[in-house]
């Protein structure tokens, strides 16, 4: 796998904090998607070919797959999962559980940060994806939780952080 130089990660909120929720059809989210594809190809073409994703929710997922439709039009870029726990998407929806299965097989590294749920399981997923990249892409509105931990402990490690901001 690449060292740290070529390798970008992401955090994001899930659908609970996103404006439109779980409605990926409204136009804000399709806007954001959008952002989010432009932003990746210009990290790939900036040299970041290995991403890694932290396969929540939400934005995570949007993230996933455009990384993996950069793939596929392009080459040249790895996707690897970084999966806090083998439970992670078990409270999910079917359909969300299919789309992780989905986007799983089609990455190009797995990596379990550990066998067993535990209340800071997400808070290692972060960091091992923070201490293995030199280049952050957030999308956050401001408020307390996961990403902003995230985005403080990039920070911290003076990771480059891309700000991608979440349209009211």
């Amino acid at each position: 796998m690449h060292g740290k130089p070529v390798s970008c990660c992401f955090t994001g909120h899930r659908p609970a904090k996103l404006p439109w929720g779980e409605n990926e059809s409204d136009p804000r989210c399709l806007r954001l998607k959008e952002r989010l594809r432009e932003v990746i190809e210009r990290a790939a073409e900036d040299g970041y070919t290995h991403f890694i994703c932290g396969m929540a929710e939400g934005c995570d997922l949007y993230c996933a797959e455009a990384v993996l439709a950069l793939r596929e039009r392009r080459g040249g870029v790895t996707l690897e999962a970084a999966i806090p726990c083998p439970t992670q998407p078990d409270s999910w929806s079917a359909a969300q559980r299919e789309r992780y299965r989905r986007i799983i097989e089609r990455c190009d590294y797995e990596t379990m940060v550990q066998e067993r749920y535990s209340r800071d399981c997400m808070q290692r997923r972060n960091r091992y994806m923070v201490d293995r990249s030199s280049l952050l892409i957030a999308v956050h509105d401001g408020l307390p939780g996961g990403t902003r931990y995230t985005i403080e402990y990039a920070l911290r490690r003076g990771v480059s952080i891309i700000d991608v901001p979440i349209e009211e």
